[in-house]
């Protein structure tokens, strides 16, 4: 994925207008369409070589490639024939694969050699008015897009598991933790909105960061632009590079989008903050991923839900184990995300403008982070959405530790009570028992009177109980569910709106796709 070249800027592409490289077309030449002899060999030049990391960038550079060749041609260039060659070259490369390509010190470079070898000279037109800044930037923007995408899919797949799992239990009870110790009563349904509006969060940082990588660098060439007369919206529009729905147009049709170029070229070709806040937004999920993994661990040791076998493994020695391992592993790819974006923030700190050979190192980390992350999501929405909840013994356990206190102490201080003399009073009583005869004692100590005389003792009965402790919560964003319910809906509308999102985004890069096909159908 190397950038920069030993003869970029206009002087590179005014020679390769002029004569071409120096590459014989029988692909018999051991020079180096970019270094040429001079800088060709050496022990160094494998460590340079990002060749084979390249692979995954391979269709990305063909289209960035195809939509440059379709603009020098419509400005006049180059010509229309050459570009034809060219275009059908490179047709014929993707065909053939990344590894039929001649060796090279990038895919950048060993692609515009295979161009040469099959069409001749003219064949390093291809790379007039553009540096490999530009083209690998472009590139890898045109690549990250759609990992990005992929990611945001599974952000909404487990969202989907976790609006399933509390619309099936809305009303099954289950202990709430503080400190991981019991806190208060509460339901499946409530533990997994909880989670399904931070995923949501999570959905919502990564479409805000799809938004500034789906910009254009084209045209920016080494940093300081070409003499050349580019249309650098036209290469944007060939390639789909419209912002997306995390732009000002969020939410609109693909129709309404029009071209974004990152306007300063200085900055379109050595800005790489929209790799570190794509890898920041996916450490930001990962951890997410985290909790959920831990939560969902600690439960099944508890016995309050059983992961499906598709989800869990055995141990090679102890046949009665049943091990939420692939929970155990979506745990630890937030340490994964986070070392990415901290070799990240450390490759690109301190870096001057424009280019510099560091930001080689810089993808992998996005590439890695990327891919876990992703993948992690996935398992997570598949585990949840096939695990099976024990309902009766969550429902035995919910009250566990006078998780009930907080709402004895609420009724109390409904009725007159100073709040902390009824927090005083219960606390007493959790140490003596935690049930009305404990109560009434508390009431006897603190208040010097009987329990009766400040609340109905069927009131506190129904405080004591889990089931209607939890059907009181019903503020805003509560357990109840009524509140549930409400909620419920929220992250439905929320749901059904990033899935219109993503259809229509995806929807505008293959319509991207289709028109620069026909454009280039034009000259093959």
């Amino acid at each position: 994925m190397t950038e920069e070249s030993a003869h970029d800027g206009e002087a590179e592409t005014d020679a390769e207008t002029e004569s071409g490289p120096r590459v014989a077309t029988d692909g018999g030449s051991d020079d180096s369409v970019v270094r040429r002899d001079r800088f060709s060999g050496g022990p160094a030049r494998s460590f340079l070589s990002s060749l084979s990391a390249d692979e995954r960038i391979f269709e990305a550079d063909l289209e960035v490639d195809r939509a440059h060749a379709v603009m020098l041609a419509e400005q006049g260039i180059i010509e229309a024939d050459v570009a034809g060659q060219i275009l059908t070259a490179l047709d014929a490369i993707e065909v053939d694969g990344h590894g039929s390509l001649p060796d090279g010190e990038d895919v950048h470079e060993a692609i515009e050699t295979a161009v040469i070898e099959r069409i001749g000279a003219d064949g390093g037109k291809m790379h007039t008015a553009r540096s490999r800044n530009d083209e690998v930037a472009a590139c890898i923007r045109y690549r990250l897009r759609a990992d990005v995408l992929d990611a945001i899919e599974t952000t909404l797949a487990l969202r989907e598991s976790l609006v399933d799992v509390a619309e099936a239990h809305d009303e099954t009870l289950m202990p709430g933790y503080t400190h991981l110790q019991p806190a208060q009563p509460t339901t499946v349904a409530h533990w997994a909105l909880a989670y399904e509006g931070a995923v949501r969060r999570d959905t919502e940082r990564l479409f805000d960061a799809y938004g500034r990588v789906n910009q254009s660098p084209l045209g920016a060439a080494a940093f300081a632009g070409t003499t050349f007369d580019v249309d650098r919206e036209r290469t944007a529009e060939l390639l789909g590079f419209d912002g997306g729905p995390a732009s000002s147009a969020r939410g609109s049709s693909a129709e309404q989008r029009s071209a974004v170029v990152v306007e300063n070229s200085m900055d379109a070709s050595s800005s790489r903050d929209f790799l570190l806040e794509t890898t920041q937004a996916l450490s930001t999920h990962a951890t997410t991923l985290s909790g959920l993994a831990e939560d969902v661990i600690i439960f099944a040791n508890r016995g309050f839900v059983d992961l499906a076998d598709d989800y869990s493994s055995t141990s090679s020695i102890m046949p009665q184990k049943k091990n939420p391992d692939t929970l155990e592993l979506v745990r630890a790819v937030a340490g994964d995300a986070a070392g990415g974006v901290q070799g990240l923030t450390t490759t690109l700190k301190g870096l001057p403008r424009a280019y510099n050979r560091d930001l080689q190192r810089a993808t992998t980390h996005a590439w890695e982070t990327v891919d876990a992350v992703t993948e992690a999501s996935e398992v997570a929405a598949g585990a949840v959405a096939t695990a099976d909840w024990n309902e009766d013994d969550l429902a035995a356990e919910a009250g566990e530790g006078f998780s009930t206190a907080t709402g004895v102490a609420d009724l109390l201080a409904a009725n007159g009570l100073p709040f902390r003399t009824a927090h005083e009073l219960v606390a007493i009583a959790a140490d003596n028992g935690a049930d009305y005869d404990a109560l009434e004692a508390a009431a006897e100590e603190v208040l010097g009177e009987p329990l009766e005389a400040y609340v109905d003792p069927a009131a506190v009965d129904d405080a004591l109980d889990p089931a209607e402790s939890v059907a009181s919560r019903d503020s805003q964003g509560g357990p109840a569910p009524e509140a549930v319910a409400d909620q419920l809906a929220a992250a439905d509308e929320a749901l059904a709106a990033d899935r219109d999102a993503l259809a229509e985004t995806a929807d505008a890069i293959e319509s991207a796709r289709q028109a620069l096909r026909s454009e280039v159908n034009g000259y093959v």
